[in-house]
């Protein structure tokens, strides 16, 4: 990862981490049925690596500005409780998650990828982009991931926070016995 001290200072105060979904949790590509059904390809270590964020005390969300009923069931699976769809105007969503869960905007990170994540990601304690993400997003990031959205961008992330927040170590251990 780059810029990692900064990032590494930042990662230690996070209570909420927000991800974007086309691009961050899926590869960005979109897939279609015959029959006009869209699916999405999301990676199941970047799914445990939430599932162990919120173990250890930081809340997962989404916000994204597409609207899709796989996303809702892919949420759910993953036990995000806040998940904001069809949001084109990202910092709404965001300043209601503020307000609702009590937090400040400095102890928040934000994954995103493409220019409609800029609004919250320049509002936030510790904004992070993805390996693929438009030049603009990583311009504005503390942090760039090595690996792109859809392959274990946000798994990285995940670790990345739980190193820094000294919860990695034993959030490994009930895997190591």
């Amino acid at each position: 990862m780059k810029l990692l001290n900064k990032a590494y200072l930042r990662a230690k105060k996070i209570k909420l981490i927000i991800f974007d979904v086309d691009g961050v949790l899926t590869d960005g590509g979109l897939y279609f049925s015959d029959e006009g059904i869209e699916l999405k390809r999301f990676n199941s270590l970047d799914g445990l690596g939430i599932k162990l964020l919120k173990k250890n005390g930081v809340e997962p969300a989404v916000i994204s500005a597409r609207d899709t009923p796989n996303v809702a069931h892919r949420m759910k699976n993953l036990g995000i409780e806040h998940f904001y769809q069809g949001q084109n105007d990202k910092l709404i969503a965001f300043n209601q998650l503020l307000k609702k869960l009590a937090i400040e905007a400095d102890q928040v990170s934000y994954v995103g990828d493409d220019i409609i994540d800029l609004p919250v990601m320049r509002n936030i304690g510790l904004p992070i982009a993805v390996a693929n993400a438009h030049e603009l997003v990583k311009d504005n990031a503390c942090l760039i991931t090595e690996k792109r959205g859809g392959h274990g961008a946000v798994r990285e992330v995940c670790d990345f926070i739980l190193k820094a927040q000294n919860n990695y170590d034993s959030a490994m251990s009930a895997y190591l016995v």
